[in-house]
């Protein structure tokens, strides 16, 4: 028991004096509680829409005091704007651009001289109670919950008057203005972004952190030194190799994930999941952003691994780096961000918005052009410092 517990303490002593050891134990934990925490806040907010304070526009047909009444005691920051001209056929084929451009979040529809019709109407007549129709479009998040809390306070009302009217009863009129274009973007730019970053990153960690501490660690890095080539060509070589085969496994999984993303979500058979609807002009744009991510990544994890001296140093020192792109990666969720353009310099950041963004059909060629340039001169600047680390004799040959 003795020896027992004398080769514990040795091997406690070293696990906890050692920062990189202590780190993988504390890693994964942190790692869980933060990314899921932010998941759970993304989803809600696009879930949910905004929040209690946010203003509520909604387009008006017509007049009512009793529901412009129930709207001012319920504390909803409510607004309406009036539309006498509007009419049915004109409602279905505007509000879902009204609502894309922000303009109100949901149209309401209330027939003429409806209080007067409520107020005599008779449930036990078996004809037609008063119809208070509301238009919106699902795949917006803040459309949703406009619908959802109107609908509350209608219902509400709709019950304490002992069902004199009904709302969005009528079977033969669609309510929701989401195109099935609009549902798969709204889908996809949430899903997508997270899937490809992770994907990316994934398969640029396996490759790269093993083509050189690997080789450090096995002493063959000494040949490919002493050969008569310039080190920033050797550093240029190794990342290009390392990019292709990335790419390759990136494009794999992208695919796979493409393909089956409509079978996971009951699109053959609901109509609610269709990829062709992008063009391949999309397709070459999200292949231009992948492409320039997998350089950072590469280049990157390139560079950590020249300053570790094994396989093992190489990945304790690379896990923070998933937590960091994991967070990035999750953003795509949170909606429509800040779409300034300085944001779109910032590396990986900027391909998640752009990969967002080519998904819901929202970008901006110029968004594009930047992240690219941004990601290329980000990578451009790692060689150069992959360069110096060549160079060095006491990184390359560290024990």
């Amino acid at each position: 028991m003795k020896n027992i517990l004398t080769i514990m303490k040795k091997e406690l002593r070293r696990f906890f004096g050692d920062r990189r050891m202590l780190a993988t134990l504390i890693l994964p934990g942190l790692l869980i509680y933060v990314v899921y925490s932010l998941m759970g806040g993304a989803l809600t907010d696009a879930v949910g829409g905004g929040g209690e304070d946010m203003e509520y526009r909604v387009l008006l047909h017509g007049s009512s005091d009793m529901i412009s009444a129930v709207t001012l005691n319920s504390g909803v920051n409510v607004t309406y704007y009036r539309c006498p001209d509007c009419t049915e056929e004109h409602d279905r084929d505007t509000v879902a651009a009204g609502i894309g451009e922000g303009s109100y979040h949901a149209y309401m529809v209330i027939p003429e001289g409806f209080d007067e019709a409520v107020m005599t109407y008779d449930p036990a007549s078996g004809l037609p109670a008063p119809e208070v129709r509301i238009y919106y479009n699902s795949s917006d998040a803040d459309s949703s919950t406009a619908y959802s809390t109107l609908l509350a306070l209608l219902n509400a009302l709709e019950s304490s008057m002992a069902n004199r009217f009904d709302v969005n009863v009528s079977s033969d009129v669609a309510f929701d203005v989401a195109t099935e274009e609009d549902l798969t973007g709204m889908l996809f730019s949430m899903l997508m972004p997270l899937l490809l970053i992770m994907l990316m990153f994934s398969s640029c960690m396996a490759m790269t952190a093993e083509s050189i501490a690997g080789e450090k660690e096995r002493g063959t890095i000494a040949t490919l030194l002493i050969t008569p080539i310039k080190r920033s060509e050797l550093a240029l070589g190794k990342i290009a190799a390392l990019s292709v085969m990335s790419l390759l496994g990136g494009l794999c999984s992208f695919a796979g994930v493409l393909l089956a993303l409509p079978k996971l979500m009951g699109g053959e058979e609901m109509g609610a999941v269709d990829a062709s609807i992008y063009t391949v002009g999309d397709y070459a744009m999200i292949l231009c952003v992948i492409l320039s991510t997998i350089l950072v990544f590469v280049s990157l994890i390139a560079t950590l691994s020249a300053l570790a001296a094994s396989v093992k140093e190489a990945s304790t020192l690379i896990s923070p780096l998933m937590l960091v792109v994991t967070v990035i990666g999750i953003s795509g969720m949170f909606g429509s961000p800040d779409k300034s353009l300085g944001l779109f310099l910032i590396p990986v950041y900027n391909s998640v918005q752009c990969i967002s963004g080519v998904f819901s059909m929202s970008y901006e060629p110029l968004q594009i052009i930047l992240t690219v340039a941004a990601n290329l001169v980000t990578a451009g600047l790692f060689v150069v410092v992959l360069t110096r680390l060549f160079n060095s004799e006491r990184v390359m040959f560290k024990k």
